[in-house]
């Protein structure tokens, strides 16, 4: 699935954050409750953050009713298991930032003196990766998983498109995870980053991480086994890709603590489970942005109409 299909807020953003480099300071304001969904509280604060964001993207929208939308989407995102780290927030904004060609402190600048924030939009940018992955499983489960076909229907649509059996890269993985205890992180991860990116610098294969692994605390590795490129999960995959056999992924801060894959082997496989998941995966991204929007506004209604939602 394409990771931007669903961020035409951010896309907006991109087009206009640099003509409010020069932005007034917004004032200070008190912070009071003003919805509660499904016993998550919005405040006042955010929905002025929200209405700040609205307008340097120079679109038209009610600040309110968007904070309610992303705190029913962000719920249930965590509900489906899905989990953004800040780690990849942060390189988001990076990219953001870099992509605009800004200084992270410019940015930063940006988002204070329109009235976001830095905070409000990263948050945003959660929501907005966190709802991207939502959709695709929601899209896929309608589907049936596999878009109702069987592995050999599925070589079938392939050839009458005039293509050949399609092949996939197979992938033999391993993850090593640096453990950091949740009520540690603040603490330790900066210490467990190095120790991680050390570790990395010695991968050269998957037989000897154990060995390696041998006298360092709180490390796991976990053979994987063999994953198929369009299985690969959407925050590692483009990493994993880009990295040969025989070396390892960069660092990456989740929840568990600090991570990297190593990438055991890769081969060309052609079968016929590899044409079912790419068509699979072809559905969502073959889709038009209209349908995409159409499938996350009913999904959202969906989700307000099970809700709880008051009003201070």
């Amino acid at each position: 699935m394409r990771k931007q299909l669903f961020s035409a807020g951010l896309a907006l953003l991109v087009a206009t954050a640099g003509v409010s480099l020069t932005a007034m300071s917004q004032p200070a304001f008190a912070s009071e409750i003003k919805y509660v969904v499904n016993n998550v509280a919005i405040t006042s604060g955010d929905i002025q953050h929200r209405a700040a964001f609205l307008r340097l993207q120079k679109r038209k929208g009610n600040a309110a009713d968007e904070m309610v939308e992303q705190t029913l989407r962000l719920a249930e995102a965590r509900r489906l298991g899905i989990r953004i780290s800040d780690q990849q927030v942060n390189d988001a904004y990076a990219r953001f930032a870099s992509n605009n060609k800004m200084k992270l402190a410019q940015l930063d600048g940006v988002m204070d003196k329109s009235g976001v924030t830095k905070q409000h939009f990263k948050e945003f940018i959660r929501a907005q990766m966190a709802w991207n992955q939502a959709l695709g499983m929601r899209y896929r489960s309608e589907q049936g998983g596999g878009g109702g076909m069987s592995e050999q229907d599925a070589v079938r649509k392939m050839l009458q498109k005039g293509g050949n059996k399609p092949s996939a890269t197979e992938y033999l993985l391993q993850q090593i995870i640096f453990v950091v205890p949740a009520a540690e992180r603040g603490a330790l991860m900066a210490k467990r980053k190095r120790e991680a990116e050390a570790m990395r610098a010695r991968f050269n294969g998957c037989n000897t991480t154990r060995e390696f692994a041998k006298g360092l605390i709180d490390v796991t590795v976990r053979d994987l086994g063999r994953v198929l490129a369009p299985q690969l999960p959407a925050d590692w995959a483009d990493q994993i890709k880009a990295t040969k056999a025989g070396g390892a992924t960069q660092v990456k801060e989740t929840e568990r603590g600090i991570e990297f894959i190593g990438i055991c082997s890769a081969r060309e496989v052609s079968d016929d489970k590899t044409a079912q998941l790419m068509l699979q995966n072809e559905g969502l991204d073959g889709k038009k942005d209209d349908a995409a929007d159409a499938l996350s506004k009913k999904y959202v209604s969906e989700l307000k109409a099970k809700a709880v939602i008051v009003q201070r």
